[in-house]
């Protein structure tokens, strides 16, 4: 037996690193600021006297945690339609903490139902990170004071197929957190410890390998097309002004001042 294979297994299934990576991705008013501070142990992202914020771009925290080092990205969040914008910043949250994260928690807020359209947006704002992201998913339910004492699977049961086939998806990885419950700093590091184990069970993060790359070109594809739409009409537009503005006396054919234009548009 190859004692250095010995030592290096236990390492990568035993001992997660003494940095972890989090990304945290939801709806909006879903409460991902507020988890944050609490994962981090310290307000960092701003949010008001019920906890709310709305977030519209991806910010990024660092912290110690029980003796290990935290990075936290608290991403934006949407109604219902997630907007090109709105899965570029996502996008770019993973970008933030590089090689990847190693957790991305999908924050889910009890106080209202999970619907098909929460389902939707939340598999579709992810599908440019491929399948093999959902290795890596926790779900957090959040505002658990809206069920009180009630234990979170009947909510589970009572929310339906949605709520059922996203818990699926994220290999029934799950927590809930209660802000206003007396023991809530202990349901916090129940998390941080959730999110430690899931790392051991992975064993690595989500990095940006050469599968990871192919999930950024049909984006761009999509940038570079809206981009040149975007010049293309403007191009249009100046080229009618400019034959608008053509004086009758002139002796130059139009084309000739169009092609001035065109040549400054693309300068």
């Amino acid at each position: 037996i190859n004692n250095n294979n010995v030592i290096n297994n236990y390492y990568n299934v035993c001992i997660p690193p003494d940095h972890l990576r989090i990304v945290m991705i939801g709806g909006s008013l879903a409460g991902k600021s507020s988890t944050g501070n609490h994962v981090l142990e310290k307000y960092i992202f701003n949010v008001d006297k019920n906890g709310y914020r709305t977030t519209t771009r991806s910010e990024i925290s660092h912290g110690v945690v029980e003796g290990r080092r935290l990075t936290v990205v608290d991403s934006p969040g949407w109604f219902y339609i997630n907007t090109l914008q709105e899965t570029n910043e996502v996008l770019h949250s993973v970008s933030m903490c590089s090689p990847g994260p190693h957790v991305f928690l999908l924050l889910v807020p009890i106080l209202r139902s999970f619907t098909e359209k929460d389902l939707k947006a939340l598999v579709e704002i992810m599908k440019p990170l491929t399948e093999r992201v959902w290795r890596h998913c926790m779900v957090v339910f959040t505002w658990g004071n809206w069920i009180n004492d009630v234990p979170v699977e009947n909510y589970i049961i009572r929310e339906g197929k949605e709520i059922q086939e996203l818990l699926e998806k994220c290999g029934n990885r799950y927590h809930v957190i209660n802000p206003k419950s007396s023991d809530y700093s202990v349901q916090v590091k129940e998390l941080f410890q959730k999110i430690i184990d899931m790392v051991k069970q992975t064993k690595k993060c989500f990095n940006k390998g050469k599968e990871n790359k192919l999930w950024i070109l049909p984006l761009q594809a999509k940038q570079i097309e809206k981009e040149w739409n975007r010049r293309e009409q403007e191009l249009i537009e100046r080229m009618m002004k400019a034959l608008a503005k053509e004086p009758e006396e002139s002796t130059e054919p139009p084309f000739l001042h169009i092609l001035d234009y065109i040549h400054c548009s693309l300068e």
